[in-house]
């Protein structure tokens, strides 16, 4: 009993020391290269902190444990929106600008909607599927709608004009050694995790999703709230907001894209209960921008990040009672 506990935490120490130096060489990278702070937000550091998911979804995939990959990624989205924005908020209101407000938010609100869409068989096929499921081909609709997004997030580098942020540029040599050590510590704290989250589960008589939704989510989520958390603190708005939705769209449209690839995943009828959630937290987001602002000056107050935390807090309490 003991063991598998102290391996899940172990993967996860790996995983979230992993994704800390891949973004470290991912924005050295991105710096190098010119590329803006939001972009960054939207793209390289999200990339680096969905890589956690990533890594765990296809392990989840090729083991057959597809409750765990779904999971990881509802209860990811979840708690970024709840939990990492909601902390983030507390610890200094969040300045959002006009075109994250119109484009990026919304972004994020359509690809959990299209994830419902695409997973809920049962009621929106063509009546003759009695299960829910992800398919090879919803895999390669989810990666056309990330390329949209890749090609959008290039355009906006081309049009942005923002002040640097605080993002430090290694050598070469550093960058690259970053990069792949990061990718190492991912793969093997991914299969460690999967590996004794799914022992843990079977011993408890918990479900995966039920895992997936928690344990494996809210450890897979530490590198957003660190990323966000440190750049809230730093009054880094947009790498804060751009972090986490860019981060949920990577792990729809990329992370989920990919792995049906690897292996169809069968979707259990009550992870559609949780999408809905995650539409409905980032509907939320988007609805709370337009609560008390000012001369077109949006913010995510304190006491809107308070109230995504007790969400988070009654949600868990639900799915604990779900079982």
């Amino acid at each position: 009993m003991l063991i598998p506990i102290l391996l899940l935490l172990l993967g996860l120490i790996m995983l979230l020391a992993g994704g800390d130096t891949f973004i470290k060489g991912a924005a050295s990278l991105a710096r190098k290269w010119n590329i803006s702070p939001i972009v960054i937000g939207l793209t390289v550091v999200a990339f680096g902190t969905s890589a956690a998911e990533l890594v765990v979804n296809i392990f989840a995939a090729v083991q057959g444990t597809p409750d765990l990959a779904i999971g990881n990624i509802l209860g990811s989205n979840i708690s970024n929106i709840l939990l990492v924005l909601g902390i983030s908020a507390i610890i200094y209101p969040i300045s959002v600008k006009q075109g994250t407000i119109w484009k990026e938010i919304p972004l994020g609100i359509m690809a959990v909607v299209v994830l419902f869409i695409l997973s809920a068989d049962v009621y929106f096929g063509n009546g003759e599927s009695s299960i829910n499921i992800l398919t090879r081909g919803d895999g390669l609709i989810l990666l056309a709608f990330f390329i949209i997004f890749m090609y959008y997030t290039y355009g906006l580098s081309k049009v942005e004009g923002e002040k640097e942020e605080d993002v430090k540029t290694y050598s070469w040599s550093s960058t690259i050694s970053f990069v792949l050590l990061g990718l190492g510590g991912l793969v093997l704290g991914g299969k460690l995790l999967v590996d004794n989250g799914t022992i843990i589960a079977r011993l408890f008589g918990m479900s995966e999703l039920f895992i997936g939704l928690t344990v494996v989510a809210i450890g897979t989520s530490l590198p957003e709230l660190a990323a966000s958390g440190i750049a809230a603190y730093r009054h880094h708005d947009d790498l804060a907001i751009g972090n986490v939705v860019g981060s949920n769209i990577f792990n729809v449209f990329w992370v989920l894209g990919l792995t049906p690839l690897v292996s169809p995943i069968p979707v259990n009828s009550q992870a559609n209960t949780d999408v809905l959630v995650a539409i409905l937290a980032a509907t939320l987001l988007f609805a709370f921008m337009f609560v008390g602002h000012k001369h077109k000056r949006y913010k995510l107050r304190r006491w809107q990040g308070v109230v995504f935390v007790l969400l988070y807090v009654a949600y868990l309490v639900f799915i604990g009672m779900r079982g």
